[in-house]
């Protein structure tokens, strides 16, 4: 048998590989290797923190604890009991609405509503604001009235109007609304009996009057009657969905775009701003601009004026809000009907008339009503549409057609004028909401 020679090293690792390739070694080349090269240890990871050692909770955090579980507890048996009351309010409610569809009674009456709420706000004694009783009990009512009979309201639309905001905050969430796109489409609905009441701007305490619901009132003389009036607050905010120093344009209805003039030369006095036909379009073609840019690439620059319901509706983001000139400023609305309200006790009556064409017959009008001692609360002006230079006068006074001092001064107030008629008497709104 042949003798094995000697195991031949194994040269690898000496300046080469197995295959023949020459490695890259750390130093001068890597000629003086002597060995595989060892390798790098992982850096080491840092040391995780500490978790602090809980304390075991004091006596005075154990009974503060104790104290809060208890106290809601109680909340929870108040909620209960109140669940119980609505119910037990709601199974009144449903008799209330039998009879009043039995004696054709209107289901939602403005004199009630009034009463209901003056008794809530005199009971409270807080520390609940009467602002939170009066949303509690209006939404409350509201659920009343889909327990009785669904309604519909009409205002002036697209959804996200002043129109719309004012709806809400009198009717409730509870009922239906359909937004309607003029103000004379609100009048027509009502009259047609396609929706049970309507809301209409009347009145801006900056800008006066509302032209086309003055005008609508000349066109359905005896045909719809005001039934409620309801003050909102108007506080405007800017709508966009891009950043405050990207905004180029900004889209307004002109009403809007006018009660914030000053706030927007101030800040954006190189911006376009762009008429709309109302605040909610406004709206809408803001986030229409912004979404197309975005498909696009191209960067936003779009905005609008309105209310944050708008916002809401459209999918703006609120970027400044109370934008407004005047903190102050408030939108009179009246709610029409086919019916009449009764008395409340605290009561307007609004008339439109033509006087005789002679000298001081308007001072003879307005002088009946002095003599009487009945105050004025508003007096308005259209052009009649019939002549040139001939008006329609509107007057809102203080109290109901049926108060007896009333109702004798409008008597010898027709005898002064051409035409008369009483528009309708309705509860006085007392708050803004």
């Amino acid at each position: 048998m042949a003798k094995k020679g000697p195991k031949k090293p194994d040269r690898r690792g000496q300046g080469g590989t197995s295959k023949g390739k020459p490695t890259r070694s750390g130093g001068s080349g890597g000629a003086s290797a002597r060995g595989p090269k060892p390798k790098t240890p992982p850096p080491a990871s840092p040391a995780a923190k500490p978790t602090p050692a809980k304390h075991a909770p004091t006596k005075q955090e154990l009974a503060g604890q104790e104290a809060l579980k208890e106290l809601r507890r109680k909340i929870d048996r108040i909620d209960m009991r109140l669940v119980r009351l609505l119910n037990d309010r709601a199974s009144l409610v449903v008799e209330v609405g039998k009879s009043k569809r039995n004696t054709g009674a209107p289901i939602y009456a403005p004199h009630r509503e009034a009463e209901v709420l003056a008794k809530a706000l005199k009971a409270n004694t807080g520390p609940l604001p009467d602002r939170a009783v009066e949303g509690v009990f209006r939404e409350l009512m509201s659920g009343s009235f889909a327990i009785e009979q669904p309604l519909r309201i009409g205002y002036l639309g697209p959804p996200g109007s002043f129109s719309h905001a004012a709806a809400m905050a009198h009717f409730g969430s509870s009922v239906s609304f359909e937004d309607l796109r003029e103000i004379r489409g609100v009048f027509t609905e009502v009259r047609r009996g396609h929706v049970d009441y309507g809301l209409v701007p009347i009145e801006n305490s900056t800008h006066g009057g509302v032209a086309e619901a003055l005008d609508a009132f000349l066109e359905t003389t005896g045909e719809v009657t005001i039934y409620a009036e309801v003050q909102l607050a108007v506080h405007l905010a800017l709508l966009a969905n891009c950043q405050p120093s990207q905004i180029r344009r900004v889209h307004a209805k002109p009403e809007a775009s006018a009660q914030c003039r000053t706030w927007l030369a101030t800040q954006y006095p190189q911006a376009e701003v762009l008429a709309a036909a109302s605040s909610s379009r406004a709206a809408m073609t803001a986030a229409e601009e912004c979404k197309l840019a975005e498909s696009i690439g191209a960067e936003p620059g779009s905005a609008a004026v309105g209310p944050s319901l708008a916002g809401e509706l459209y999918g703006l983001r609120v970027l400044f809000a109370d934008i407004e000139d005047n903190p102050n400023n408030v939108t009179r609305f009246f709610v029409i009907s086919r019916h009449r309200a009764m008395r409340s006790g605290e009561d307007k009556t609004s008339i439109m008339f033509k006087t005789a064409d002679k000298p001081g017959a308007l001072v003879e009008v307005l002088k009946v009503f002095s003599d009487a001692g009945i105050n004025l609360a508003h007096i308005d002006k259209r052009p009649s549409g019939r002549n040139n230079w001939e008006y329609t006068f509107f007057l809102d006074i203080e109290g109901h057609r049926e108060d007896a001092q009333l109702a004798s001064a409008l008597d010898e107030v027709e005898r002064h004028c051409k035409e008369l008629s009483v528009l309708g008497s309705y509860p006085r709104s007392r708050r803004i909401l």
